[in-house]
């Protein structure tokens, strides 16, 4: 049962009716079973001075492209009530009219363009008015007989309107519905949602929490497991198992969908998601159409469906599976565009934004990680509702037409543009070594904020998570992730790639940053610390570029490495035979892997650095005492030797190298692989030409 979350002592401490119906509606929000993501709204009127200090009656009501759950007093618009009024007197009022017309009712220019659903609200004789998504009213309002299921539960206490498109008529429709009715307590929106009232702030939210719980105690009354979605067809694959399949096909998958424009995968085998997948109706269920119009634009009309019988030794029969269906749903999109389109009209990506894999589970996509879990957390909305129905009769959904006109409705369309516009690393995924150090962690800083997800791979977990929290702080949930990685280690390189595939579906940007150095006269040099260079320093740039190289083949979108080499790479450094010698194999490495990776789009870029003593474990360890000897100097002056043999007489730092790499990923070089670029103040016997 969803629970009442109202706090009495939490209440008391609001000041006036903005802060009740903001603290109302993250109740509402806060429980994905009461309202979607970005769905549903809510309303108060109430008393207020205007700009001349005279008391007005002003509707308060959800702005549009917020969220229940997180909005705060400025996502709402205030409304004066009396320039509201007159249109209930109106017969019908376009879409575009209505938006002019409410714009001139706002108190304030400054506050968001109000919901389409603001004359819902208005039109309703209360002071508070909710109007939510809940997974158990929708059910009823999805089920064929979903009118008689209403009557039995709500007997006269409901208005039941059919569905029409949200705007001036449904608003009209449910106000004379409920002013026909003098016991009606709630409204229910064929294919759509629940409407209810009270004259405070509790009572309202009260009241909807009690309609939704009547509700759901009669639906699941009726639920019986055992035959939920036609029964169990197929078996959930073990956990691991289903997540190494899942972390396999995530590449293949990620360059399907992405066309023209690249997409953020995620993965989500949760237990209702595995049900439904196995269920023996879910093939047929599935493709009925979308559970509510709010789904729509982040789920499409209906998931690709994979019909695969879960195996674990055929993930390559799956893979083509995936790739063939993800072919026909885009042809299959397109020509649903067409038999609908309306004059103006600019087709979404065509790739589904669902996709369903029996004993697996659900990929989901989208322009970022934040919008691949929307739509996820929609498609679990869906579930619930289909479970819902389908126990009370038979699942139904908005026609074809119905269904492309909410998709496409530039209402609907207009919360789009309200997200801030992408930038030049937008949909892209970087894997950073060594990204808990200095050079890494300020390029992953550098990357994210111009739209990277970034993975931060690391020996040291505990600083790349530290360097994780402080992005995803910044940029939002799931902006960038820290896994643990040993360079050297094969089986860890490639668990890494497999965990980066499983959270973002691929990688397209390789930062091979991870590194030591030592420092000995030639003849002092020991075997082990020859190793030690080549193996983290040319075996481990090997070892994760080649994963890096296998992940962008099997994507077929391109990619771009930027290798970290340091000025030794082309300068003999004095005591520093296997760092220099490690060093030069680098960037003569990443040269060889352009030359293969051309004809795929991959290019392969080199950065040198010297003397990046700025946030770096390397110049903080014995490096630092090692070099000052070989220079004759104190460990403390280091830095200031550096600067003035530079000829411009500049320390380099963290952010000079980021900038170069961030150069390197970029679109402006998007024609230049196999380079080299020096950025060491200027260090003539380590000049590249």
């Amino acid at each position: 049962m969803v629970q009442n979350l109202w706090d009495p002592s939490a209440a008391s401490q609001l000041k006036g009716g903005l802060e009740e119906l903001v603290y109302r509606s993250n109740l509402l929000g806060r429980d994905r079973r009461v309202c979607n993501w970005g769905g549903g709204n809510t309303s108060s009127k109430m008393i207020v001075k205007d700009f001349r200090g005279r008391d007005v009656k002003v509707m308060y009501v959800k702005g549009s492209g917020s969220d229940l759950a997180t909005m705060k007093a400025h996502n709402f618009t205030g409304l004066r009530m009396d320039d509201i009024h007159p249109l209930f007197e109106r017969d019908d009022m376009s879409d575009e009219e209505m938006v002019a017309y409410l714009a001139h009712c706002m108190i304030d220019a400054k506050h968001p363009r109000a919901s389409i659903e603001t004359l819902l609200h208005a039109f309703l004789p209360f002071k508070h008015v909710d109007h939510t998504h809940p997974d158990a009213i929708i059910s009823i309002c999805c089920a064929d007989n979903g009118r008689q299921i209403a009557e039995e539960i709500f007997g006269d206490r409901f208005v039941w309107v059919p569905y029409i498109r949200p705007g001036f008529k449904l608003s009209k429709m449910i106000a004379e519905g409920v002013l026909a009715n003098p016991k009606a307590e709630l409204v229910l929106m064929e294919k759509h949602g629940l409407v209810t009232w009270g004259e405070t702030a509790e009572a309202c939210y009260a009241q909807t929490i009690r309609i939704i719980n009547e509700a759901e105690a009669y639906i699941e009354a009726r639920v019986d497991n055992a035959k939920l979605f036609g029964g169990q067809k197929h078996a959930p694959l073990p956990a691991e198992t289903r997540r190494k399949i899942a972390a396999e096909v995530m590449p293949a998958v990620r360059g399907a969908v992405s066309g023209d424009k690249k997409m953020i995968l995620a993965f989500d085998d949760e237990e209702d998601v595995l049900t439904f997948v196995g269920g023996a109706d879910a093939p047929e269920l599935s493709q009925v159409g979308a559970a509510c119009p709010d789904h729509l634009v982040h789920t499409k009309v209906v998931p690709l469906f994979v019909d695969w019988t879960p195996d674990a030794n055929d993930v390559e029969g799956l893979k083509q599976k995936l790739i063939d269906g993800i072919a026909a749903y885009k042809e299959q999109y397109k020509a649903y565009f067409e038999r609908n389109k309306n004059e103006g009209d600019v087709m979404f990506e065509a790739a589904p934004r669902v996709i369903l894999i029996p004993g697996v589970g659900m990929i989901n996509t989208g322009k970022s990680k934040a919008m691949a879990n929307v739509s996820g957390a929609l498609y679990h909305r869906a579930i619930a509702v289909m479970r819902g129905a389908a126990a009370l009769g038979k699942f139904v959904s908005l026609s074809e037409n119905e269904s492309y006109n909410v998709e496409y409705w530039p209402l609907e369309l207009y919360k789009l543009t309200l997200a801030p516009p992408e930038a030049e690393f937008s949909r892209q995924v970087a894997f950073i070594t060594g990204g808990a150090g200095g050079i890494g962690s300020e390029t992953a800083r550098r990357l994210a904020a111009e739209g990277a997800h970034v993975v931060l791979a690391d020996l040291n977990l505990e600083g790349a998570q530290k360097v994780a929290e402080e992005l995803n702080a910044k940029y939002g949930e799931g902006r960038a992730l820290a896994v643990k990685m040993d360079v050297t280690k094969e089986s860890e390189v490639q668990a890494a790639y497999k965990e980066a595939a499983l959270y973002y579906g691929g990688v397209d940007i390789l930062v091979n940053n991870a590194g030591l150095a030592t420092s000995s006269p030639f003849e002092e040099t020991s075997l082990d610390e020859w190793n030690l260079n080549m193996n983290v320093l040319g075996t481990g740039y090997f070892l994760v570029a080649r994963e890096a190289f296998k992940v962008m083949k099997e994507q077929n979108t391109g990619g771009s490495m930027i290798f970290v080499g340091s000025k030794n790479s082309v300068y003999a450094g004095k005591n520093a035979t296997a760092y220099s010698a490690a060093k030069a194999l680098e960037v003569h490495l990443a040269r060889c892997i352009a030359a293969e990776g051309g004809p795929l789009g991959i290019r392969v870029n080199s950065v040198l650095p010297d003397a990046v003593l700025q946030g770096s474990a390397i110049w903080n360890s014995a490096w630092r005492n090692e070099r000052a000897a070989a220079y004759g100097i104190e460990p403390d002056q280091l830095e200031e030797y550096y600067r003035k043999r530079t000829t411009l007489l500049v320390n380099i730092y963290p952010r000079d190298i980021a900038e170069a790499i961030a150069f390197f990923a970029s679109s402006k070089a998007a024609k230049t692989t196999g380079c080299m670029l020096t950025v060491d103040g200027g260090v003539p016997a380590a000049f590249t030409r």
